[in-house]
This record gives structure tokens, C-alpha cells and sequence, in this order.
């Protein structure tokens, strides 16, 4: 039996185990066979481990200091199986980023110097660079906060998440093809696609290709996830990120669907009118349908709206400030593109809301360098 030093965070929507990499190569211990066994990821409950059996709870984030100018910290971003052993590492994560910034406050990875503390993150798999503005009044670290997020009705310490130059972190172009608009054949024929790089990796399909409004409830999206199953594969081949010969991947690239605004009802049963809202997206999250966004998938479409011919840009309603309001299933979450002064593609900011939950000692049954 191992033990194993962790921090559980809340980081918007999704909750996160922050491990510190000291920590986890003291184990002696295969990273991914550390994980599995840590959160039970072989059961599809994972009754036995500290994963929460849904993809927005079986996250980790391993977070070490940084020597490469300009960053404070850099972490690894894992997506671990739910009934399936196996850790995804090709991805990159908003909200855990946001959980590592308070995680990087809390334990003096920055130095604390004034009333806003702006933590420097690097995701070692992709490359991309973010930041994290946290209020530490008194120069402190908070603990508690009043910022809320769609999606949740519980509070937290607010964190202004920043993707700077998030424009093709991953393939080296925004449109990794060339093209605003591809064709890709699934399991009802060819089909139009916007495949976009920025944040990370992104198929998107106009709704009404699937016969959706694109305003649909969790339960009545899910009829889509078999053909988008298939489809993010053809997509990830198309990107360049796979080979025919490397095994799927359900967490690359983000896969979901675009449409023009329209009435609909959150899950909570509140009601969002059209004009409150300028893209309305539906969103797969590993083998299910996400229950609000992923922080990434925002980014590439607020990058996907703003690029013309793009099947988001064709529907989505323009701005002249750079924000886009997403209609999700949790309501309606706003990003903002911020131009950059030295030319590189526009930061992207988004408001959200974390909150340290526990450290704990994890009890992890490792025997003989596997699962046990």
C-alpha cells in the first residue's frame, strides 16, 4: 500500500486531485498505474478510489514549480478511465488550470506581494500557456469566496482564467487543415465539419446535421453521441493528431454541435431567452454529454465564432467587444477575446470559481508496480 499526498480543488464545474510531482515520483511508481489504482478506474463506479465515476470528477492535475522564464508553474493535465484502465494525456484541462492556480497560491508557488495575485501556468501536453488572477486580500491566500459559475449553484474564491495565444497550441494552426469547413463521413454519410485548434482541439457539427436545434436537454443530446463517437475519430485523423494505427481516444479532440440562438430550459428548469445568449453548443465530455462546457471547448469556440466561414461563425451572432455567450446546458457562460499587442492570436478570459475541498493522504493498493 502507498500513500500519497493530494489536494482535492473545485475548479468551476469540474473537481480535480492536485498531486505535487515530488511527491509522485517519491512513490517509485509508474504515473498512469498510480492513478488507476488511486481512483479505482477499472470499476465504472470507481467505488474503490477516489474518482467520482463521471469524466468531470476523474481528473488530476501533477503541478511542479517552473525554471523556463516566464512561468510559475506547469502541470500535467490526466483524464482517467471510468470502467476503463487507461489514463488520457493528450488534453489539456480550464478547469483544473483553475484549480491549479489556487492549489499554486495555497502552497507558495508564487509569491504573494499584493491585493490580486496572477499565477503563471504552463500544460506540459500541450504546450499551452494560461493564467490565473486570484483576489489575495491582505496578501493572503483565500480560502473562501462569493464567485459562482453556471452549473453550480456552490460559491468560490473567483479566478480570471486567461489562454494566451490558445490559436493552434496543439497541431500549430488554428484551422489544422487549411480549410473553415471539411467533410467527414460517419454513420449516416458525409458530413460537414469546422475542425479548429485553439484550447485545444475541436470538431464542431452544425446541429441541424444530426436533426437537433442544438438547445436540447442532456437525456435528448445523447442520441447524438454514437454518430459523434465515430465522427471524433474521423476528425482526429483529419487533424493529424492520430494514425490509423494508435487506439481511439474519447478525450481528443473535443467533439459537440453549434446552432443559432434559441429558447430553451437549463437543467436546473431556469428558462434562457434568445438574446441572452449569442452560440447555442451541446458538447460530448469523454462517452457522455457535457453537463455545462469544458473551459477549453470555450475557447475554440469563441475562436471558431470569430473565424469567418467556420460553421460557428455562420451561426453564431456577432459582437464588436470579442464576447461570445455560450448557451449550455448549465446556462449561459461568456468568454472574451482580448486582442494581443504583439500579433499573436487574442487571450481568451473566462470567469470562474474554485474551491479547496480536501487534503488528504490517499491510500493507494499498488502491488508489484500494478493495480491491485
Amino acid at each position: 500500500m502507498l500513500r500519497l499526498q493530494g489536494e482535492m480543488i473545485r475548479g468551476g464545474t469540474s473537481k480535480c486531485w492536485i498531486f505535487d510531482h515530488q511527491d509522485v515520483v517519491a512513490t517509485g511508481v509508474d504515473v498512469d498505474t498510480l492513478l488507476l489504482a488511486a481512483y479505482n478506474a477499472a470499476d465504472p463506479r470507481q467505488i474503490d478510489g477516489v474518482g467520482g465515476a463521471s469524466s468531470t470528477t476523474s481528473k488530476a492535475a501533477i503541478v511542479r514549480a517552473s525554471d523556463e522564464p516566464g512561468v510559475d508553474v506547469e502541470y500535467a493535465f490526466a483524464q482517467v478511465g471510468i470502467g476503463d484502465a487507461r489514463v488520457e494525456w493528450a488534453s489539456n484541462c480550464g478547469n483544473c488550470a483553475t484549480a491549479v492556480a489556487l492549489y499554486a497560491v495555497h502552497n507558495g508557488l508564487v509569491p504573494i506581494t499584493s491585493e490580486t495575485t496572477r499565477v503563471r501556468m504552463r500544460n506540459v501536453n500541450t504546450g499551452a500557456r494560461l493564467t490565473g488572477a486570484i483576489p489575495t486580500p491582505g496578501r493572503t491566500a483565500p480560502d473562501e469566496g462569493t464567485a459562482s459559475v453556471p452549473g453550480t449553484a456552490a460559491l468560490g474564491v473567483p479566478v480570471l482564467l486567461g489562454f494566451e495565444d490558445p490559436a493552434g497550441s496543439t497541431t500549430g494552426r488554428a484551422l489544422p487543415t487549411g480549410r473553415a469547413v471539411d467533410t467527414l463521413t460517419g454513420p449516416a454519410g458525409r458530413i460537414e465539419v469546422s475542425l479548429v485548434d485553439a484550447g485545444a482541439p475541436a470538431a464542431l457539427f452544425e446541429a441541424k446535421a444530426f436533426g437537433l436545434q442544438g438547445t436540447e436537454s442532456l437525456t435528448e443530446f445523447a442520441a447524438a453521441l454514437p454518430a459523434l463517437t465515430v465522427l471524433r475519430r474521423q476528425a482526429a485523423l483529419a487533424m493529424g493528431l492520430v494514425k490509423e494505427e494508435d487506439p481511439v481516444s474519447h478525450a481528443v479532440p473535443k467533439v459537440g454541435v453549434v446552432a443559432r440562438p434559441a429558447a430553451y430550459r437549463t437543467t436546473d428548469g431556469i428558462p434562457v431567452a434568445p438574446d441572452e445568449y449569442d452560440l447555442a453548443v451541446r458538447m460530448v465530455s469523454m462517452h457522455a454529454p457535457h453537463p455545462a462546457i469544458g473551459l477549453t471547448s470555450a475557447v475554440a469556440l469563441a475562436t471558431a465564432a470569430a473565424t469567418p466561414g467556420t460553421l460557428a461563425h455562420r451561426v453564431a451572432r456577432q459582437t464588436a467587444d470579442g464576447t461570445l455567450r455560450l448557451g449550455t446546458p448549465a446556462g449561459v457562460i461568456t468568454a472574451r477575446a482580448v486582442p494581443a499587442a504583439d500579433g499573436t492570436s487574442p487571450t481568451v478570459l473566462l470567469h470562474r470559481a474554485a474551491r479547496r475541498i480536501a487534503r488528504a493522504e490517499l491510500l493507494v493498493p499498488v502491488l508489484e508496480g500494478r493495480p491491485a
